[in-house]
């Protein structure tokens, strides 16, 4: 029979091969492509009007982050591994060149399997995405969390009782179980930046603010579908 240690090692291999293997399908594809990949996310979730995202949640949204393919692997332990970008709204209301980010995270209890998933974070608060821009942020820590409601005539109740500054959507494929975006982090992907603006070292804010030397065309459609999205299809 197997010692207790054994099983402990044994699970602990398992969880890393399914984290490694998270990461690696995760991180697949280009800058431009992880772009392009984002943009189809939005498009076809307004394609289906029952999963909308309600306009009581957009009208409020001062940054959109859209992270394809969120690969979530475990054995007892689990992990999470996606990269994807971020826009935000301005003083004037137009919506900023994407910005690179990646989110990862762990989670601890009976969870089993391998999931991808397409995540949509609405940010109901300018300081949420600022912190994001300034370093590492996480999720349900640095600004409280919810599942947004979903239909195009859903009303956002949940917010009046968990005050939430982000609403989170997902589209899954495959199976898991356990899953929960509590503890995630957020953070710039700064190589991801200077790959696709062609600009290194250039910080997220200038990106942000409009200040990228390379405007990728990539990212002008990426910033057309925020606005169709922010503004309910329209």
């Amino acid at each position: 029979m197997m010692g207790q240690k054994t099983i402990k090692t044994a699970l602990a291999a398992l969880c890393m091969c399914a984290l490694f293997s998270a990461t690696a399908l995760a991180a697949e594809g280009g800058e431009a492509d992880k772009v392009k990949a984002a943009t189809q996310v939005i498009g076809e979730i307004m394609m289906v009007p029952d999963y909308q995202i309600p306009e009581a949640v957009l009208k409020d949204a001062r940054g959109i982050a859209v992270i394809p393919g969120v690969v979530k692997a475990g054995f007892f332990l689990g992990g999470r591994y996606g990269k994807g970008v971020l826009s935000v709204l301005d003083d004037s209301g137009a919506w900023s060149d994407p910005v690179f980010i990646t989110i990862t995270g762990g989670s601890f209890g009976w969870q089993f399997g391998v999931q991808s998933t397409d995540l949509i974070l609405v940010f109901k608060k300018k300081r949420s995405v600022e912190a994001i821009s300034r370093g590492k942020f996480t999720l349900g820590t640095d600004a409280s969390i919810a599942a947004g409601p979903v239909g195009r005539n859903a009303g956002a109740g949940t917010d009046i009782e968990l005050k939430a500054e982000i609403f989170s959507y997902s589209r899954s494929r495959g199976f898991f179980a356990g899953i929960s975006l509590e503890g995630s982090a957020l953070q710039i992907d700064h190589e991801a930046d200077a790959a696709f603006y062609g600009s290194p070292g250039i910080p997220a804010y200038a990106i942000m603010e409009g200040r990228a030397p390379k405007k990728p065309a990539e990212a002008a459609e990426f910033k057309e579908s925020i606005g169709k999205l922010a503004a309910g299809g329209k």
